[in-house]
């Protein structure tokens, strides 16, 4: 029988994993909340249901048993974790390394204890607390619910100990907990994507750059431009320090900020990562096929970059109803358009675009011009 993975959460990371599933015979099983779901039409078998729902994970974990359950999201319930265990079927990330993608107070917590660079920051539960952090932080720092967050969702930028309150409040009622940061002065955002299988074996893509618009990645440059050899060796130590002092299986994003001369982690993705869908056209080995290869605990391939820049721009909302109608207009034959099946709705993913070029100016412009038409026929 062929392998059997296993995936938790039926949106486009999913999707993205069926190509490469059936290009290496492997059989993708994927939980996806409905029928309509980006994942259900090219997933190989599916079952329709909620990580909640006990029933539907034990379809999920029924016979033929899955060789290893992963996920495509970090919001899963410590219950799936119990019921992998109970039937023998390894779950990769398991629960002590996801946990550190799930809450941002035991990631920051483990991040100190690794001896890896963080912000300052600190677990609050009162306005005294918040207004002790500002006051030996120039007044400013951002705010931040432990779990939930994403696409500048859960995160909020405070001058007061007033603008804290509704969620202290809502921590104290049993909500997700609240951490306060330095607000810093970064001047750029980047990204390291390591593959760990459970052998240890681990192997990291170059290092990128992602520029975010109203907190919403919005286009990914790789390699990032202008990053010095001791930057790209410093970013990539850490996040083999990450993967290997957390013991994660799969892949693994580190989100970085780049302050002078300074990395600062900012956020772990144990999946595969927004920032690293340019590895679909522009490596040797794109994550979703690592990813694969990690649970499974198969040799890894190779991450060199397939081209000297390859430029990844999203596709977020748009005008049209349907947004294969823009595939007649685009007419770059480099341009590599991936849809992900899902309703278009203002700011929601929907798609990228990647583009390799000899050079990062002509990747770029590219990229976001293809962008532009597949969202609303060019337009602003």
């Amino acid at each position: 029988m062929t392998p059997i993975v296993a995936v938790v959460g039926g949106g486009q990371l999913a999707r993205m994993m069926a190509a490469p599933a059936t290009s290496l015979g492997i059989t993708l099983r994927v939980l996806v909340e409905s029928s309509e779901a980006a994942a259900a039409l090219p997933a190989h078998q599916t079952v329709v249901g909620l990580p909640t729902d006990p029933d539907a994970i034990d379809r999920l974990l029924a016979h033929p048993r899955p060789d290893a359950l992963t996920w495509e999201h970090e919001h899963i319930p410590a219950e799936v974790f119990d019921a992998a265990a109970a039937v023998g079927v390894p779950a990769r990330p398991g629960l002590h390394a996801l946990l550190y993608a799930q809450d941002k107070i035991e990631m920051r917590g483990r991040m100190d204890a690794l001896g890896l660079p963080n912000p300052a920051w600190a677990h609050v539960e009162t306005e005294a607390d918040v207004e002790d952090f500002l006051a030996v932080h120039g007044g400013h720092g951002v705010l931040k619910t432990a779990r939930g967050g994403y696409d500048g969702k859960g995160v909020r930028v405070i001058d007061s100990p007033h603008a804290a309150v509704d969620w202290l409040r809502a921590a104290a009622d049993g909500g997700p907990r609240v951490l306060i940061e330095e607000k810093v002065p970064f001047e750029r955002e980047l990204a390291v994507l390591v593959a760990r299988r459970p052998s240890g074996e681990m192997r990291e893509w170059p290092t990128v750059e992602s520029i975010q618009r109203a907190g919403v990645c919005s286009e990914v440059i790789a390699p990032a431009p202008d990053l010095s050899p001791a930057l790209a060796a410093q970013a990539a130590s850490i996040g083999d320090a990450v993967a290997s002092g957390l013991g994660v299986v799969g892949v693994l994003a580190v989100e970085l900020f780049l302050a002078g001369d300074r990395l600062l982690v900012n956020e772990l993705a144990m999946r595969p990562h927004n920032s690293g869908h340019w590895t679909i056209d522009g490596a040797v080995t794109s994550q979703f096929e690592q990813h694969l290869r990690a649970v499974l605990d198969l040799p890894l391939g190779d991450t060199a970059a397939t081209a000297p820049w390859t430029v990844m721009a999203n596709v977020l909302g748009g005008a049209r109803a349907r947004l294969t109608d823009a595939l007649s207009e685009v007419d770059d034959a480099g341009a590599r358009i991936e849809l992900y099946g899902k309703g278009v709705r203002a700011g929601r993913k929907v798609g990228h675009v990647n583009v390799s070029a000899a050079t990062r100016d002509e990747a770029y412009a590219r990229a976001v011009a293809a962008a532009a038409i597949v969202r609303d026929g060019g337009g602003a």
